[in-house]
């Protein structure tokens, strides 16, 4: 078992972390050779001893942006509440940046718009009409700048864009709700502090970005259930406002659930009057159309009911406009 978690932050330090983190980099690689802080981390759970899910509540408890020395010296001396905390949380990838992958696609939706979110942590994905964008060029140059109606806002979301620039418009949402296992409340002060502490070390702007849109979320709270989408899915959706269109969003979630329970789930999104947005990797669902070929296709698929509109980065830093692309079919 301990070889097994050594070999993971091995994994991590070689293949995840570079280009995103040196520091977590340099702590996975530590601990990929440290028996003693593999025994500890021994005693989390295995669903809740990943390299950023440990990292990130460690900082929440107080560790610093020091070396792996600095790093295991507080681990050893709080291993008891290291392993309790990260018993008790699970990864929360609460980036606003993915709405500027979204937005082409609410473009194309009639409005007014009930926005619902699976997997809405603190709803921060529930405000694309309150976020400005700066969709940019490889060079930099700005193609298309979109703020809310009162003026730009203290959010700034700039996406990197290849080839066709869809139509794009600020979409009118006028309700917006979340489900989530373990919602965050976006006033709390420790729900805030957790978020922050999810950024890696040397993703910049992020952590500024966050806590912008946190304010955003604050001033507006979204309505947040707690529990499983599929037992609390069709009620919220129920009490949507009747006027709008109801938009379901399952952006980057559907590959944290069971395959039984995903398909369970995008069943029931496919019964209830609503359009469906997902981001999600080509080759974790087969509702694409047309279908995508994965080992062809870059980043992850942006869609509508199933209907391939782009590619896009995961956390919403780049999209490239596929609709009607005959290069994502066999």
């Amino acid at each position: 078992m301990k070889d097994a978690v050594q070999e993971r932050y091995a994994r991590f330090a070689a293949v995840e972390a570079p280009g995103r983190s040196a520091l977590y980099g340099e702590w996975a690689a530590g601990v990929a050779e440290d028996d003693e802080i593999s025994e500890v981390l021994l005693r989390i759970p295995a669903t809740r001893r990943q390299p950023p899910l440990v990292f990130a509540v460690s900082r929440l408890l107080g560790a610093g942006p020091g070396t792996y020395r600095e790093w295991r010296r507080f681990v050893l001396t709080n291993a008891s509440r290291l392993v309790e905390e990260c018993t008790s949380r699970a990864l929360q990838t609460n980036e606003p940046l993915r709405t500027a992958a979204l937005l082409p696609v609410l473009s194309e939706i009639e409005g007014p718009i009930a926005l619902l979110e699976v997997g809405a942590s603190a709803g921060l994905c529930l405000y694309p009409d309150r976020y400005s964008y700066r969709f940019i060029d490889d060079g930099g140059s700005v193609r298309r700048a979109l703020d809310p109606l009162d003026g730009p806002s203290t959010v700034v979301l700039e996406s990197t864009v290849t080839g066709d620039l869809p139509p794009l418009r600020m979409p009118e949402v006028v309700w917006r709700a979340g489900i989530d296992l373990a919602p965050l409340d976006a006033a709390n002060e420790e729900d805030r502090r957790w978020l922050r502490a999810l950024v890696w070390p040397g993703e910049e702007g992020r952590e500024q970005r966050i806590t912008a849109a946190l304010d955003i979320a604050a001033a507006e709270p979204p309505l947040l259930v707690a529990g499983d989408a599929a037992a609390h899915l069709e009620e919220l959706a129920g009490s949507a406002p009747a006027h709008a269109t109801l938009v379901i969003t399952t952006p980057g979630v559907l590959v944290h659930i069971p395959r039984e329970q995903r398909e369970a789930l995008i069943e029931t999104i496919a019964t209830l009057p609503a359009r469906w947005v997902t981001i999600d990797p080509p080759a974790l669902l087969d509702v694409w159309d047309p279908p995508v070929v994965a080992e062809a296709w870059r980043g992850f698929v942006v869609a509508l009911d199933g209907r391939v509109r782009a590619a896009a980065d995961p956390l919403g830093a780049w999209w490239e406009w596929r609709a009607g692309d005959p290069s994502t079919t066999t």
